[in-house]
């Protein structure tokens, strides 16, 4: 691990946070406050804030860990975009569908999550991609 590599993990750490504040927090928001039961108060919330942040700064050190391993001397837009989908299909989208399994939520707020948490995993491939861009 060198420098491209913990300098990618904070940038990926910075667009994957505030990233999941703009679709949790805001796009998401309304759908969330009707179905405030299924999740705990804002005041239980906080004290455990801490661990919101150690959950993105591990997401990212492994999204950027994985990518670093398998990047290719091609093109690094098409590159990130590939890696963002598969990160996707592999995580955002069979997480969401097991939630709706297990937890009552409406069919359209899981599409949403879905919708919104892919299209950010495609921005944070590219976002990588770009951190370890070759010529091409």
């Amino acid at each position: 691990m060198n420098k491209k590599f913990y300098l990618a993990w904070l940038v990926v750490f910075v667009v994957w946070f505030f990233g999941s504040y703009i679709v949790h927090g805001m796009l998401l928001h309304d759908d969330y406050m009707k179905l405030a039961n299924l999740f705990r108060p804002p005041a239980d919330a906080q004290p455990l804030f801490a661990f919101m942040l150690l959950a993105h700064v591990i997401m990212s050190g492994a999204f950027v860990w994985i990518y670093s391993r398998g990047a290719e001397d091609k093109p690094w837009v098409a590159q990130g975009v590939r890696f963002g989908i598969a990160v996707a299909l592999l995580m955002t989208v069979s997480t969401y569908m097991i939630y709706y399994v297990v937890q009552p939520m409406p069919g359209d707020v899981v599409v949403k999550q879905v919708i919104f948490d892919s299209i950010l995993n495609v921005l944070l491939g590219i976002a990588v991609a770009f951190m370890y861009r070759t010529g091409k």
